[in-house]
């Protein structure tokens, strides 16, 4: 345990240690009816109440104890102006035995999405890790492939597709792949000699770093709708997009991506 406040400063977040005001707001979007579970897991259940307000309780004896764990086992992430709560780091054990773990991330506020800061967060913790334990020598992260927006992101920090669990995940309904992507030590190394803060600093403005859109991957009938909102939509292209189904329309968005016609 140690007493030493730990805090990254990104361009438009920073990861810092908990305090006793974020956890309400950690617990509210514990409730059902968020939009962030549509992409975070689906596949699993919501904590329950028992189990939210066991971590609430725990986290709160922490912060005012001061004896937070080294290394820290989660951050939160905070706006870097107003330093409000809107989401958290983590990581957990794949195999203690191998030094073996899986990183992971969240953003609550849809607000707060498709404007680089999941890839700041995920970038700095990734840093922080292989910084604090010096013996591990890979890091996980697993999602499944209706987020695009992780794959995305995971990709664009360097971690490398490695497994494909097809048809692993049910989600309304729908079969999807499970996947797994990994970092190696010396990979991370070579691609952020200097640390992912200095890395950061480099890149120049927050539009370059917007690689985690998730809105790209929610149900399509919210995007198309979305996007009618917006006057993205010629008549013609909304009647064609809303005739596909969910997975044609992941489908049509990749050829999208590649400069194919939609």
């Amino acid at each position: 345990m140690t007493s030493t406040t730990v805090r990254f400063d990104g361009r438009q977040i920073a990861l810092r240690d908990w305090r006793v005001s974020d956890l309400a707001r950690n617990a509210s979007w514990l409730e059902p009816g968020h939009r962030w579970k549509e992409l975070d897991g689906p596949y699993y259940p919501l904590p329950t109440a028992e189990e939210t307000a066991a971590f609430v309780a725990r986290k709160r004896a922490e912060i005012e104890s001061g004896a937070f764990p080294h290394p820290r086992s989660t951050l939160a992430i905070a706006d870097k102006a107003t330093d409000e709560f809107q989401g958290l780091v983590s990581w957990s054990w794949e195999s203690q035995e191998t030094q073996w773990l899986s990183v992971g991330l969240v953003i609550f506020d849809p607000a707060y999405w498709g404007q680089g800061r999941g890839y700041e967060a995920l970038g700095l913790w990734s840093d922080y890790l292989f910084q604090a334990l010096p013996s591990i020598v890979r890091l996980d992260l697993r999602t499944w492939s209706g987020n695009r927006g992780m794959m995305r992101l995971a990709e664009k920090l360097g971690y490398q597709l490695e497994a494909r669990f097809r048809q692993a995940r049910i989600v309304e309904g729908l079969h999807y792949d499970g996947l797994g992507y990994g970092v190696l030590r010396d990979e991370w190394e070579r691609r952020y000699p200097a640390g992912f803060a200095a890395h950061l600093a480099s890149e120049g403005s927050v539009e370059h770093a917007a690689v985690d859109d998730e809105s790209r991957d929610l149900p399509h009938e919210r995007v198309l709708a979305d996007s009618r909102a917006a006057g993205m939509l010629t008549p013609e292209a909304e009647e064609e997009a809303a005739a596909l189904s969910d997975a044609d329309f992941i489908e049509a968005q990749e050829r999208y991506d590649r400069g194919e016609r939609w």
